[in-house]
């Protein structure tokens, strides 16, 4: 059963090819004024997963019942993440990783 203080988020990004290995060695060293920040605005669990196959990397976060999504993509520290990411990731024009969110249609604890 689904925590009453938290709400399930999915969605997908994509990788460029050959950069695999740089994707995980920048999230192992990621920055920790952008880990506190994302633990304040509430998002209480996050884990990136990678299909190897079609580069789409697949996230899932637990966010509090009041996770403000509108604070995050104005915040310097994410603005700077994001332009940090640029590189091997598929983005939009002002640097934000290109996003699908997915549709949770089962869920078992």
């Amino acid at each position: 059963m689904e925590d009453n203080a938290t709400v399930r988020n999915a969605f997908t990004m994509k990788l460029k090819a050959g950069f695999e290995a740089e994707y995980k060695i920048r999230h192992d060293q990621i920055w920790p004024e952008l880990q506190t920040l994302l633990s304040d605005t509430g998002i209480q669990d996050y884990t990136i997963f990678l299909d190897e196959k079609t580069l789409t990397l697949f996230a899932v976060q637990k966010l509090s019942k009041d996770f403000d999504s509108s604070l995050l993509p104005n915040h310097p520290i994410v603005k700077k993440w994001w332009q940090y990411m640029a590189d091997i990731m598929e983005t939009n024009p002002d640097h934000s990783p290109v996003t699908n969110p997915l549709k949770e249609v089962f869920h078992l604890d």
